[in-house]
């Protein structure tokens, strides 16, 4: 755990230097993903992970609990003060690496109501690694995450890993859904921020900042500096 929190706390500060707005805490390094629950170990280290980051730096903090697990980012969320927490599947059902995972929004929302804390909900449409079974069409999908699963922002990715959004994608799903804010959570470069940001709220970052290219590497500091210049924040 001395080895994990210091690397993320690394990774935060490097961030926080280049301009970073707030961090996502991920289970990633848990490959393979469990489709729901993750492990209470899991739970207990991100926890501790998040808090640390929050300690340390002055980065909004949010957190994703792999692959599906609303309930348990809500409780670590709770624990360590993050702000907000990240949903791949809130709504429908999509069939993906994991199998068939279902949204919980009916489970999500009063969990959040119990905790008595505003945690925002970040809702992915079609999120990455996946494939939509229960509503094709992008923009439906985004008007029942918004409206019907009540999710306070929206995420839309490219299909897998560091790979680009499409730019119609993103203008469908704003078009859908104008009262939300909207994330592009994929493939965003420093080549492509600028004018992902022409339609997007914000970006989510991971690969494109990461010493060559591997999302397990640490953040590179001049790729993130160069990042957040391209996006007029440097």
């Amino acid at each position: 755990m001395d080895e994990i929190v210091g690397r993320a706390t690394s990774d935060a500060g490097t961030l926080q230097d280049a301009g970073f707005d707030a961090v996502i805490v991920e289970n990633y390094g848990d490959l393979p993903l469990p489709p729901g629950a993750i492990p209470p170990s899991s739970l207990g280290a991100m926890a501790v992970v998040a808090d640390q980051i929050r300690r340390s730096a002055r980065l909004v903090v949010g957190i994703n609990a792999l692959r599906n697990d609303a309930l348990g980012g809500l409780g670590i969320a709770a624990s360590c003060g993050a702000r907000f927490i990240r949903v791949n599947v809130h709504v429908g059902v999509s069939a993906t690496d994991q199998g068939l995972i279902e949204g919980r929004a009916y489970e999500t929302l009063r969990y959040r109501k119990q905790l008595a804390q505003r945690i925002a909900i970040l809702a992915d449409v079609h999120v990455k690694h996946g494939r939509p079974l229960s509503e094709p069409d992008i923009a439906r999908a985004a008007r029942d995450t918004a409206y019907r699963g009540l999710a306070d922002g929206l995420i839309v990715t490219g299909p897998a890993t560091g790979e680009p959004v499409e730019p119609d994608d993103l203008r469908r799903v704003r078009e859908a859904v104008p009262d939300r804010r909207l994330f592009a959570g994929s493939g965003v470069t420093a080549d492509s921020v600028a004018s992902t940001l022409t339609l997007a709220s914000g970006v989510i970052v991971g690969t494109g900042l990461k010493v060559g290219g591997d999302p397990m590497k640490p953040v590179d500091a001049e790729l993130a500096r160069a990042f957040s210049q391209a996006a007029g924040r440097g």
